[in-house]
This record gives C-alpha cells, structure tokens and sequence, in this order.
C-alpha cells in the first residue's frame, strides 16, 4: 500500500520549508547573494543542509524564491499607497517614490541584492518579471490619473516603466555606498526622486494654461 502524507506531516513539512525561506531572506539581508550558501541558510535555519535540497533541489531555486518572497512586499506596499483613492493620483505616486526610496535605502544590503546584485540566472529571470510588477502598480496609477482628469492622455505603460527604470538606477550608486559602512544623508535624494518622477507627469492643468 502506497504510504500517503498525513496532513500533520503535510504542515510540518509546510513550516520547514517556511523556515528555510525567512532564514534565507533574513541572510539576504545582511550580507546578499553572496552570503545565501546553503549551508549558512541550514545553519540559520535551523536543519541540516539536506533538508534544504529536500525543499528546494538548488540553491538557484532556493534563491528565486527568496527574491520572489522578499520583492513581492515590496511591491505589495506601493499597491496599497496607490490604492488609497481618496488622495490625488501624484501625491500617491509620489508617496510610492518616497516609500520604496526609503524603504530601499533604510535597508541597503537587501535592496541592492533585489535591484542590482549579480545573481543566479534563475533571479535575473525574476528581476524582470517584477520590474514589470512595479511598471503596473505605475501604471494603473497613470491610468485612473487620466481618466480622473488629473492627468493628461498619455502613454501610461511607456511613462511607468520609464520611472521604474529612473528610480531603480539612481539608487544603484547609493546603496553600494551605503553597503561599504558609509551612511551618507539621503533626504536630499529622496527629495529629488520624488520631484523627478512628479515633474514627468503630463499634467492636465499645464496643458491648458
């Protein structure tokens, strides 16, 4: 008779792998990819090395989905900053700036690994899927700024793609310093993303003055 999972098994077998993901996630943030071998993540986790293969069969596997897990946060913030209706779409588009800026630079050794960090194969795989996950969060917020009449008509999903690309390269440079034991102010730069990525925006109210 085939041996069939009890559902107790099913859910212990369900927390271990959740521990091994938060521990690799928590490893991610204090030292990167670079850091995230197998082994660290075991001993951070608390099992030994091969119950992490038994969950995940590689560590490129291992890694896309830390980066899945710990990216989709991210982008779960900005579309709950974006779906506050009751403010106007460029004070929301300009609170999502703010945040991820923020959130990026308060925490430089994560963000850099999620941005910009030479990787597996398997995460620059998925850095492209989730540009595109920002690019919509943008979008849709361009899309009801339009049709509010809060915006001019203009190509929406070109314009958020643009500020994903402009915010994300213009953290590169800071975090790296971040990383290196410097903590240099960052107001001025957060500041200034948030006023370039408003700026960009085709407003109504100047097209018909």
């Amino acid at each position: 008779m085939a041996y069939r999972p009890t559902p107790r098994t099913e859910a212990r077998k369900a927390a271990v792998r959740e521990r091994i993901v938060e521990a690799a996630i928590a490893q991610l943030e204090d030292g990167g990819y670079a850091s995230a071998t197998v082994s660290a993540v075991a001993r951070r986790a608390g099992v030994a090395t091969g119950s992490v293969y038994r969950h995940f069969p590689s560590k490129s596997e291992l890694l896309a989905e830390v980066f899945r897990r710990a990216t989709q946060r991210e982008v779960d913030v900005l579309t709950a900053i974006a779906a506050d209706e009751g403010r106007p779409v460029v004070e929301r588009l300009a609170a999502c700036v703010e945040a991820f800026a923020r959130r990026a630079l308060a925490a430089p050794t994560r963000a850099y690994a999620l941005i910009a960090e030479p990787a597996d194969p398997a995460v620059d795989a998925e850095r492209l899927v989730y540009r595109r996950g920002y690019r919509d969060v943008f979008k849709k917020l361009l899309d009801e700024g339009v049709e509010r009449g809060e915006l001019a008509p203009h190509d929406t999903e070109l314009a958020a793609a643009a500020l994903v690309g402009a915010i994300a390269e213009s953290l590169v440079g800071p975090l790296s310093v971040s990383q290196n034991g410097r903590a240099p102010r960052h107001e001025a730069l957060i500041a200034g993303l948030v006023e370039l990525a408003v700026r960009a925006l085709p407003a109504e109210r100047a097209l018909a003055a």
